[in-house]
């Protein structure tokens, strides 16, 4: 099986900060139908410290990827956590050289388009949903305090949106004192249509699920997607917002003579 992908769109805006802590990869410019990897991430810590922070784990964790991974394999669950341990060491390295950056953290959301799945991975409460004529076929889960609270009854979910601490995350990349573990997804259930969106939590300061949905079940090319979202967050959130619209085109089966060739050269791995 191959998955094609249409046209992803990108927007990373600083919305109501002075700054703009977010990071994603690759830039908009830069993209294309054949990109693989993508990567959504919020930096904290303030002082320009996140703005480091995300574009750090951007920056490695693309590098540890696109260098080591064996293009005829798709990465397996300890690749990932690799490529993590990867960032979090040149983490230390720039903190070693930078003090002031000490404390600085960020949210890690990854996508990649692999051979017969869509992989997941996050860490924090950035998020990565998946949309199939509206509705969410997947989403994370927020690594947050407030998330806690709800599972363990002391809140519901209502509450949850305009709680207090809704911004304090139980887990982020720190460096390697502080590794940070992914929770790492295979998604098999892809058709085409199907539509992934990763964002940081600012987008979701304006949008709830069910307005994602209502969004997202117009089935509108990803530009018209990206203009309304971007045009519903601007002068209405407080946070940057940052996200990617990955749009699944085709699905592709590997059969009869491609499938025989494909088989052959393997026997030989």
């Amino acid at each position: 099986m191959a998955i094609v992908i249409g046209k992803p769109c990108a927007l990373s805006e600083k919305g109501g900060r002075l700054n703009n802590e977010d990071s994603i990869y690759p830039l908009p410019e830069f993209v294309s139908p054949g990109q693989r990897l993508f990567l959504v991430c919020d930096g904290v810590g303030g002082a320009e410290k996140g703005e480091v922070a995300s574009s750090l784990a951007c920056e490695y964790f693309q590098t540890y990827f696109t260098s080591m991974l064996d293009n005829d394999k798709d990465p397996d669950p300890d690749f990932i956590q690799k490529a993590l341990r990867y960032t979090e060491a040149n983490f230390d390295t720039y903190i070693a050289e930078h003090p002031e950056a000490t404390g600085m953290a960020t949210t890690f959301t990854m996508l990649y388009i692999a051979n017969n799945s869509v992989i997941s991975a996050h860490i924090g409460d950035s998020r990565i949903y998946q949309f199939r004529d509206g509705k969410i076929k997947y989403k994370t889960e927020d690594h947050s305090l407030v998330n806690s609270l709800v599972k363990l009854g002391q809140i519901n979910p209502e509450d949850a949106i305009n709680h207090p601490q809704k911004n304090i995350i139980t887990r982020a990349i720190h460096g390697t004192r502080q590794p940070a573990e992914a929770d790492i997804a295979y998604i098999n259930d892809i058709q085409p249509g199907d539509c992934f969106f990763m964002c940081t939590d600012g987008v979701l300061e304006v949008f709830s699920d069910d307005m994602l949905s209502s969004v997202f079940e117009r089935k509108a090319a990803s530009e018209v997607i990206k203009d309304i979202l971007m045009e519903s967050c601007n002068g209405k959130t407080r946070d940057n917002f940052s996200f990617y619209i990955i749009p699944i085109q085709n699905i592709q089966e590997i059969t009869g003579i491609r499938q025989n060739i494909l088989s052959f050269f393997y026997s030989f791995i």
